[in-house]
């Protein structure tokens, strides 16, 4: 099994069978995920209900290719509150509804429980094979811990270790001889130009992602910390194809005490550096927070392209419209390439015109300028403002070229450019942005120091230059 590599710039057209790995809290279901895709895309604890949106990943087996889908657990409930236990079986049986297969996993140490036997009977009324894989026989005698299970009548029963990997290459040989002739619908695909929202706990991410893809996707729900995850969504709009990444949210490192909040922080972090563009989510009615310039101040080392939806903004007085702008462009100054937009997430007023955003940014991303108009803009950046003097001594920038394009990295070679001060790289910055015509899009900047190449290399006389040399000396002396 190996992790389908991703292309972010080639959308894919093949279609995919679609498996849902399904059952109650605290079974394995995300550590069998993470097996399956070869990642840890899927946050893992010992402890119930850490799963709560579905999501997606890719798997190749015996020459096939399918996805996989991780769900919350059904049937228990949640240990923070009853309401989101049940929007978490909802997102559940979606997936299971969306699927071609079911994996349905089970805990082997608890033995076939009375939630089980109940959640048994629902999935086969979704008429879909399911594959009944009884988890955690690492050290158990697999027939003893399999008996209780056949109590339900099914012969497709297989003991498997996600943590360990056993039996679990015997499960997919089964999924695989069983999809051989399954019908395929047009499933998802996890390739796209990739966006990640960002922010802190309770400013509407989820909210405003199910508005951007139409429809109920994620949990939404009026207490922080709904989202424990990054979940990543597969998604086309306009023959476009897009991953969304809705992340858990950021709270101050100081108020950060339970262990899960702090791994999926971490991963939240991590969302960063997989996206190609950034939405940073704001609450109007708090204004900008000092977590929200450190996230912002994140994303911009980063490099990456960014939005900043300020969410809520309907119902405001105008007044307060103005402050909060005001606040904005004196708060965010440093990230003056940042693009604004002001939004509701629950109402979808100016959501649909992010998108609009989201392609020229993408325009921005995809260019291809020449090393001579690189260097071209160098040299009038530099004509109109040279560096400052170093103990006497003009830093040469001699000619630059394109590094990257995701985050964009300008690569400039010159002298003494180790001495190049930190507001003359954002000026450099400043000035590629605007001759390159980029959209919410940051410039790094990269010097490279020409050395001399003679430096530290004794120069070694001939004998003539000796002789020479000798003479010259004889004649300094003797007059």
């Amino acid at each position: 099994m190996t992790h389908e590599a991703r292309n972010n710039k080639t959308p894919a057209t093949t279609m995919k069978p679609l498996i849902a790995i399904v059952g109650r809290p605290n079974v394995g279901k995300s550590t069998f995920f993470n097996r399956l895709t070869s990642s840890r895309d899927a946050l893992v604890a010992d402890r119930p209900g850490i799963t709560r949106d579905r999501q997606y990943g890719i798997t190749q087996h015996a020459s096939r290719s399918f996805l996989i889908i991780d769900t919350g657990g059904i049937g228990e409930e949640d240990h923070d509150s009853q309401d989101v236990a049940n929007l978490m079986a909802e997102q559940s049986m979606l997936a299971a509804r969306e699927a071609s297969v079911l994996v349905w996993i089970v805990d082997g140490r608890d033995g076939l429980t009375p939630v089980d036997e109940i959640l048994y009977a629902e999935f086969r009324k979704l008429n879909k094979p399911i594959f009944l894989a009884v988890n955690k026989i690492e050290g158990y005698e697999p027939e003893g811990i399999m008996s209780d299970f056949y109590r339900l009548g099914t012969d497709s029963i297989w003991p498997v270790s996600s943590k360990r990997g056993d039996g679990v290459g015997k499960l997919l040989d089964a999924i695989v001889a069983e999809i051989q002739d399954t019908p395929v619908e047009d499933a998802k695909v996890l390739k796209g130009l990739t966006v990640s929202v960002l922010g802190r706990p309770n400013v509407g991410k989820s909210t405003l992602l199910n508005r951007m893809i139409g429809e109920k996707r994620l949990l939404t729900f009026d207490h922080p910390g709904t989202t424990r995850d990054s979940i990543k969504i597969p998604f086309a709009k306009n023959g476009e194809n897009y991953v969304l990444i809705d992340t858990a949210g950021v709270r101050r490192k100081s108020k950060v005490h339970d262990m899960i909040e702090k791994f999926s922080i971490l991963k939240s972090f991590a969302a960063i550096d997989a996206a190609n563009i950034i939405i940073l989510v704001l609450d109007a009615n708090e204004g900008v927070t000092e977590q929200d310039t450190t996230l912002s101040g994140m994303i911009k080392d980063s490099g990456k392209s960014l939005i900043i939806a300020v969410n809520k903004w309907d119902g405001m007085e105008a007044a307060d419209k103005e402050r909060v702008k005001a606040l904005l462009s004196r708060k965010f100054n440093f990230v003056d390439y940042a693009q604004y937009h002001f939004i509701s997430a629950l109402h979808g007023t100016g959501v649909g015109n992010l998108f609009k955003t989201i392609n020229k940014i993408k325009t921005s991303l995809n260019i291809n300028v020449s090393t001579s108009d690189m260097t071209r803009i160098l040299e009038d950046a530099v004509a109109k403002h040279p560096p400052h003097m170093v103990q006497g001594r003009r830093i040469k920038l001699r000619y630059a070229h394109l590094g990257s394009t995701n985050p964009i990295r300008i690569i400039i070679h010159g002298n003494q450019t180790n001495k190049v001060s930190d507001a003359y790289k954002r000026y450099l910055a400043s000035v590629y942005r605007k001759r390159l015509k980029l959209i919410g899009t940051n410039v790094l900047i990269d010097f490279k120091h020409g050395d001399n190449p003679f430096k530290g290399k004794k120069n070694i006389l001939t004998q003539r230059q000796i002789a020479k040399r000798k003479r010259l000396m004889a004649y300094v002396k003797k007059h």
